[in-house]
């Protein structure tokens, strides 16, 4: 296949999966059909554009294809007709027009997909599971990896909660004002997500996805316009947590794609537009009783003011992290507020809570709990005990820039392991 067309392919399915996917959810109003007629849609383009070329509207020919596929596949099975209908007067999809797919000026459907995924009838982790599975694409195993459960579980939860929104007639709607606040919390959770899948990609060699970390700061900005003036700190907190996050993109990679840890980073190149517009939202958050969205960016905010690596207020984020850990507590945070703790106290403290950590078996498959662990053995001059622990991370991680630093350090290491005494 040409390069050009495979470029637009993986452009169009990294850029566009979530849109593609909830145009057609509210077309059908079938999760599954009509993740099947996506994904027989991009088959056909594998076939059809090295000989046609790629079209003007690459997003567009997708979804008219993948439409094309859906009615057939339905009519094939005599129920095209009464299926649109029964979906139309239940209330789940609002109208059964279609949209000009060839423009930007689209509906918003992955706004109405995520309150859809996000409706309390389900069970919030089974909410977010299933946003990340339709808006970003990304397969079970990836979904699981991410909620730290077997891929089996994760699978039965995404398919019991498709099953409920057909069963129980959820409406693909974004819900009225006065609904907004019983699903802010699992819709600002999804969206959080959506973000850190494009912050830390699971997979492929990019460290970031840009698309993905634009696409959850729009969302964001958009569900801040929807609930007015009076939007609740959170979502501020969440909007002003990604700006700063991602005002630090250009910096985490080199031009070879290797990561570039935070301490290294060149912070001439983080974007400072963004860092304005974020630090008034995160003082706004915090005013309003904070949340652990505010928490969390009032620590990313003490990162992004500071103007070298040895300025960052740590005693201040470790503060942070003591309140985020009651607002929130969870492994993760203790695993963040440990690295906190090695700033400020030194590196043995904070391996024994890693230590600590690691012997609850919570995170045994997150590769940063064994990363973390290695820096501090690395920083303690363990050597042989941090190559161990480098090469337990290596096992688990997946994404190939991440796993090019694992490998350079594991291989420092090993050369030190190596010298003689």
């Amino acid at each position: 296949m040409p390069q050009d067309v495979t470029s637009a392919l993986d452009a169009v399915y990294r850029s566009d999966w979530g849109r593609i996917v909830a145009a057609l959810i509210r077309l059908f109003g079938d999760f599954d059909a009509a993740e099947e007629a996506a994904q027989e849609a991009f088959a056909a383009a594998v076939d059809q554009w090295p000989a046609s070329g790629v079209p003007e509207f690459p997003r567009a020919w997708i979804i008219q294809t993948a439409r094309h596929k859906a009615i057939d596949r339905m009519r094939r099975q005599g129920r095209f007709q009464e299926k649109l209908e029964s979906y139309v007067v239940s209330g789940f999809a609002p109208t059964s027009e279609e949209p000009n797919y060839d423009t930007e000026e689209i509906p918003d459907d992955r706004l109405r997909l995520i309150f859809t995924c996000c409706h309390p009838a389900l069970a919030l982790e089974a909410q977010v599971a299933l946003t990340l599975r339709t808006l970003c694409g990304l397969d079970t195993d990836e979904i699981a990896r991410a909620f730290l459960v077997p891929g089996a579980t994760m699978a039965q939860r995404i398919v019991r909660a498709k099953r409920k929104i057909l069963d129980a007639g959820i409406p693909y709607v974004v819900p009225e004002t006065s609904e907004l606040p019983g699903r802010l919390d699992a819709v600002l959770t999804a969206i959080y997500l959506v973000f850190n899948e494009g912050y830390a990609a699971t997979r492929g060699e990019p460290l970031v996805r840009a698309d993905l970390c634009a696409e959850a700061i729009r969302l964001g900005r958009l569900v801040q316009t929807l609930m007015g003036p009076q939007s609740p700190s959170e979502v501020d907190g969440l909007v002003a947590l990604m700006l700063l996050h991602d005002s630090r993109r250009e910096a985490r990679s080199d031009d070879a794609g290797n990561l570039i840890v935070l301490e290294e980073q060149d912070r001439s190149r983080w974007n400072r537009q963004q860092i304005a517009e974020a630090l008034p939202l995160v003082e706004r958050a915090l005013r309003g009783g904070p949340g652990p969205f505010a928490v969390e960016a009032a620590i990313a905010a003490l990162h992004c003011e500071a103007a070298r690596a040895e300025d960052t207020d740590w005693p201040q984020i470790l503060r942070l992290y003591d309140v985020l850990e009651r607002l929130q507590p969870s492994s993760i945070v203790s695993l963040n507020r440990a690295v906190a703790v090695a700033m400020v106290e030194g590196p043995r403290p904070a391996l024994a809570l890693i230590d600590e950590l690691e012997a609850t078996g919570e995170l045994d498959s997150y590769h940063l709990l064994h990363a973390t662990r290695a820096d501090l053995l690395r920083r303690l001059g363990m050597s042989a005990d941090a190559a161990a622990s480098y090469e337990r991370a290596l096992e688990l991680v997946s994404n190939r820039s991440e796993r090019r630093f694992l490998e350079r350090r594991l291989r420092e290491m090993q050369a030190l392991n190596d010298k003689p005494p």
